[in-house]
């Protein structure tokens, strides 16, 4: 099988790692014609994995052209640029017959899922989706991890399920396309605000009641975006959640710390080599809170914190000091 990963980050590099070493055929699209040159002669991305080797059985390309008659193509890719990756791609060939997307954000002018956002780009035959507890790092080092694949068709899912799988690599399935992708993307919101805990320091009982209200919150936007509330219980919910608030490792985790060290968030971005989706997230989450009536105090308050000046000490305040109420409503 050959297979081609969009996206030579962290994530892409642990994806095509993971499956060259399964016996794949593997290509790896860098959009950069100058990294693409770097990885290919030195077999390393230090600001991403320092350590790590890229095998050199993997083959590294910057040319479209090359990857899109692989037999699975693979998104790992920053959120943005989906859109225009996908368009660049239909010209070339407009039906892509098998898509995995591991991309965990929203579309920032749209607020729309990544699998919307390739199936008005491309006419894709199986889409399925990848999400859950997944450090790239630790990935590619073989520790134990566990995610979830999902698709409306659930034989592509158990596909990738079977693909992906290794001895340290678990791989679940889902139907609820909906649910496992928001819960990847929406968490990313929540990890910021849990790092600007560990920036004030705040201690563990304010980040654990963080977490659980801010999944308490994650899931009534879910279930009214037409997510089964279950899932967000799951891998890609609680799961993603815990891992990347607690993370040394979570680009979005160090985005809030640093915030809550008392950085701003331009300085903080322009130092960093990864993205993190958390921040064009909030854009995307106080949006669609509005649009579905759906009440997200601490998602607001993030997005306040990045964007309107609200100190995050006061935001805290804000928190704490809202009107009292049941914990289920």
């Amino acid at each position: 099988m050959r297979v081609s990963i969009l996206g030579a980050g962290s994530w892409g590099i642990t994806l095509a790692s993971l499956l060259y070493k399964k016996g794949y055929n593997i290509l790896l699209w860098e959009f950069e014609p100058k990294r693409a040159e770097m990885l290919r002669r030195e077999r390393r991305a230090e600001e991403f994995l320092p350590g790590i080797r890229i095998e050199k059985g993997i083959g590294i390309t910057h040319i479209l052209k090359d990857v899109v008659n692989s037999d699975l193509l693979i998104f790992a890719l920053p959120s943005q640029v989906v859109r225009g990756v996908a368009r660049e791609i239909g010209k070339i060939k407009p039906e892509i017959d098998f898509v995995v997307s591991g991309v965990k954000g929203l579309e920032q002018k749209t607020e729309k899922r990544v699998s919307e956002v390739l199936k008005e780009e491309l006419r894709i035959k199986r889409l399925v989706i990848l999400s859950g507890p997944s450090i790239a790092y630790e990935v590619i080092k073989g520790t134990p991890t566990s995610v979830v694949a999902a698709s409306e068709d659930i034989e592509s899912a158990e596909e990738v399920q079977r693909i992906l799988s290794t001895p340290y690599f678990r791989v679940y399935t889902s139907e609820d396309v909906i649910g496992v992708e928001l819960g990847g993307a929406l968490k990313n919101v929540i990890v910021i605000a849990s790092g600007i805990c560990d920036g004030l320091g705040l201690g563990a009982n304010a980040k654990g009641a963080l977490l659980t209200r801010g999944l308490a919150e994650i899931t009534r936007l879910g279930k009214a975006m037409g997510a089964n509330p279950l899932t967000f219980a799951g891998l890609s919910g609680i799961g993603d959640l815990i891992t990347t608030s607690f993370s040394k490792y979570s680009r979005n985790r160090y985005v809030g710390e640093e915030i809550g060290k008392g950085r701003r968030l331009k300085d903080i971005l322009s130092s960093m080599v990864m993205v993190a989706e958390g921040v064009s997230t909030s854009r995307s989450v106080v949006a669609l809170s509005k649009r579905y009536n759906i009440e997200m105090p601490i998602s607001q308050t993030v997005y306040e914190v990045l964007f309107e000046g609200l100190s995050p000490k006061e935001g805290v305040k804000r928190l704490m000091e809202r009107e009292l109420k049941p914990e289920i409503w």
